[in-house]
């Protein structure tokens, strides 16, 4: 019961992230009649941090439930083969199909909202650039997890600016998503997930360099349970 509840949750929020994005929009350009104007760019910054702030919050309460494949992949990756399973078969799928109903409804109820984030730069370059901007996230991820286990404030703060410095740095190239399931649901809306840059740009560039990511990290840092033993042995 415990994992299907995390697949509702994952289901949910997902749905909820794609709607949050574009209600931000709307209320900085509609409610707040700013447009698209330098000061809009910044009242948009700050609303997507408390965003990323009430998601993590999201996930703290549901125990792990969120809206990025991405996540649970990198921990997946570092798991067991059977939690590996679980992550594939059935999180990452609810986490899409969340996506896809939440921007179905959005497309239903606001038509004038848009069709998402898109490409605007050749195929490689926009793998390069999600997948770079991918490594990053999740080395920073994997770091604060390490220094500050228990700082939620902190840990929440430095990850969600950091996601918003790098989605600025890569929005005109590729939307600066890092998140293949939120870009799922737009590109099923717009009838083009099937192609070839949607997969290598969107889906196989970031799960690569998640991998890597993750492999890096491993490499570079010490596992806990080693650093444990050696300031065990260090004591005695």
């Amino acid at each position: 019961m415990g994992r299907v509840r995390l697949i509702l949750y994952d289901f949910i929020i997902s749905f909820m992230w794609v709607w949050s994005g574009c209600l931000v929009k709307m209320f900085v350009v509609e409610c707040l009649g700013m447009g698209h104007q330098p000061k809009a760019e910044i009242v948009t910054g700050a609303l997507y941090v408390i965003n990323m702030f009430f998601f993590a919050f999201l996930a703290k309460v549901t125990k792990g439930g969120t809206y990025n494949p991405l996540t649970v992949f990198s921990s997946a990756v570092s798991g067991d083969f059977n939690h590996f399973l679980f992550t594939v078969g059935a999180r990452i799928p609810a986490q899409v199909i969340g996506s896809i109903t939440g921007v179905r409804l959005i497309i239903q109820t606001l038509p004038g909202i848009g069709l998402g984030p898109r490409l605007n730069v050749d195929i490689h370059w926009g793998a390069l650039t999600e997948g770079s901007l991918t490594f990053a996230i999740v080395i920073i991820s994997l770091g604060l997890s390490r220094k500050i286990p228990g700082s939620f404030f902190m840990k929440t703060w430095i990850t969600s600016v950091s996601k918003l410095a790098l989605h600025i740095l890569g929005s005109d190239l590729t939307g600066g998503c890092m998140n293949p399931a939120s870009v799922m649901g737009w590109a099923y809306a717009r009838g083009d997930h099937i192609t070839k840059e949607h997969i290598l740009v969107y889906w196989l560039a970031p799960i690569e360099a998640t991998l890597l990511a993750v492999w890096t990290f491993r490499l570079v840092v010490k596992p806990i349970t080693e650093e444990k033993e050696n300031v065990k042995a260090k004591s005695e």
